[in-house]
C-alpha cells in the first residue's frame, strides 16, 4: 500500500499543519511508500527553496511518478469514463493501484474517478 499526495497535502505541509506533518512522519516511520506526479509537483512549487524549505524537504521524501504519456492515456480513459476534465487528479487515481490510499485536500472528483477505476482505492480528506 501507498500513500499518494494530491497537491493540498504538500500546501498543508508548507503552510505548518501539524496534522499533516504528523501523519507523513508516521506513514514515513511505518514504511509506507510515498508517492505523487509531476503535474502535483507543478501545482505546488513556485520557484527555489528559498521560502518553500518545507516543501522541499517534504518533496525529497517522496517519489515522484513522471505525468508521463502511458500515465496520460490511463487518466484520459478516467476522464472518459466519468466525463470530467481534471488530468491531475485523474493522474493520481490511474498511478494507484488496489489498496493505496490517496490524501486530498478534494475528495469528491476523486471519489467519481476512483469509481470509475474500478479499483479499491481509499480517499482520505485532509
Amino acid at each position: 500500500m501507498s500513500a499518494i499526495f494530491d497537491a493540498g497535502v504538500f500546501i498543508a505541509i508548507e503552510n505548518g499543519d501539524q496534522v499533516m506533518r504528523r501523519r507523513l512522519e508516521d506513514a514515513r516511520r511505518s514504511g509506507i511508500p510515498l508517492k505523487t506526479h509531476g503535474g502535483v509537483v507543478a501545482q505546488v512549487w513556485r520557484g527555489g527553496t528559498r521560502g518553500r524549505a518545507r516543501l522541499a524537504r517534504v518533496l525529497q521524501s517522496v517519489e515522484t511518478v513522471p505525468l508521463d504519456e502511458e500515465l496520460g492515456r490511463r487518466a484520459g480513459i478516467l476522464l472518459a469514463r466519468c466525463g470530467m476534465s481534471d488530468a491531475i487528479d485523474a493522474a493520481l487515481v490511474a498511478m494507484a493501484i488496489h489498496g493505496d490510499e490517496i490524501i486530498t485536500s478534494d475528495p469528491h472528483d476523486l471519489i467519481t474517478l476512483v469509481a470509475a477505476s474500478q479499483r479499491r482505492i481509499n480517499i482520505t480528506a485532509i
